[in-house]
């Protein structure tokens, strides 16, 4: 992950082979995802356009009679034409950022796919709203499966709407570890993190060196030893050096670093940045795949109920000591699984005070005029 070929991100491509693969996409049903959104989208400008354009110009020029409809005919075609090629040059547009992205994984030893619906994946975000899509997946398998995509989730209804985009990179664990989330303190907005989830603040472990500078640690109750074999002062100074600004969450045997914004872009110095990233941590996941639950040990280990009145008793030597393939197995307990989450309190009283605080000023405008 140390270097990558990024020439298919900038380079000339050629229409032919654009085409190509864009019919090769629809044959195996991975059309552009936003084919269909583009094309709705520029019908709508083509709509808006007529309705503002047409009676703005017959009242600059004057016309009557059959020259208004013929105005208007001519107005409508011109603009259905100019519609029709924007749109055409943006769905072109689109094709070839496909392929660009395809040849640029393609060349690394990495597989394009579009887009899916709704993709099972544990982390915070994947579990959001409707309309849940992942979009440009970038996946590679070696060393180990690392999937690259934007993300995109939509919440609310109506004209109160709003699609929340991402970026994330998957990395596959070979081992489940507990619930961690870092919450990079760089990336937060005005009314603290940028997380679709809070949780609770008595799950904050803090870290030595300058490591809570960056990011907020949260690990279940229990498991902050663990938390402190996982983030030793090796790791935690790679994070800072090379992640400063990705929110990161572990789950399952998923490590899961997120941006507000698109990660697989055609930029050659994203790519370079998290390419760097993948380096920085490649090497030290081992170490977190010899971590084992002590929990499940004790799970394992505890004593069989005793037989009722009357039944013999059976000659056993493992009541109390699990069998050896027991004693290292892979897994986390229940408490260590998920973190615990609380109401965000925090945002119903603001978006109060913001009310209560608009409605003041509406009502002193008001007197003002009175």
């Amino acid at each position: 992950m140390t270097g990558f070929d990024a020439r298919w991100l900038t380079g000339r491509v050629d229409r032919r082979a654009v085409k190509r693969l864009a019919d090769e996409m629809r044959r195996g049903g991975f059309s552009a995802s936003s084919t269909t959104e583009t094309i709705l989208a520029w019908v709508f400008v083509g709509v808006v356009a007529g309705a503002v354009l047409i009676p703005l110009v017959l009242s600059v020029i004057e016309v009557s009679g059959t020259d208004v409809f013929v105005t208007v005919i001519v107005l409508l075609v011109a603009i259905a034409a100019a519609t029709a090629l924007v749109a055409r040059a943006v769905l072109h547009h689109d094709r070839r950022n496909h392929y660009r992205l395809h040849s640029f994984a393609a060349a690394n030893g990495m597989a394009y796919l579009p887009h899916i619906v709704d993709p099972r994946l544990p982390g915070l975000i994947f579990n959001q709203g409707r309309s849940r899509r992942a979009i440009r997946r970038v996946r590679g398998t070696q060393p180990r499966f690392v999937e690259f995509a934007n993300y995109r989730y939509t919440t609310g209804s109506g004209k109160n709407s709003t699609t929340h985009r991402w970026g994330y990179v998957a990395i596959r664990l070979d081992t489940p570890l507990p619930h961690i989330v870092l919450d990079a303190k760089g990336n937060n907005g005005l009314f603290g993190s940028n997380l679709p989830a809070s949780f609770d603040r008595e799950q904050r472990l803090g870290l030595e060196g300058n490591f809570d500078e960056y990011f907020t640690l949260y690990c279940p109750r229990g498991y902050e030893t663990d938390a402190l074999y996982l983030f030793t002062p090796d790791i935690m100074a790679r994070f800072i050096d090379n992640a400063a600004k990705l929110d990161i969450e572990i789950v399952d045997d998923w490590l899961f670093l997120y941006a507000r914004r698109d990660l697989v872009t055609l930029d050659p110095r994203t790519w370079g940045w998290l390419f760097s990233v993948l380096s920085a941590l490649m090497d030290k996941l081992q170490r977190w795949e010899r971590w084992r639950d002590d929990r499940l040990l004790a799970q394992t280990a505890r004593p069989h109920a005793l037989p009722s009145a009357g039944e013999p008793l059976p000659f056993r030597n493992d009541q109390q000591v699990p069998p050896p393939h027991a004693r290292r197995r892979k897994g986390v307990a229940q408490p260590g699984r998920r973190l615990s989450r609380n109401a965000s309190w925090w945002a119903w009283i603001v978006g109060v005070l913001v009310v209560a605080a608009l409605w003041l000023v509406a009502w002193n405008a008001i007197s003002a005029i009175g």
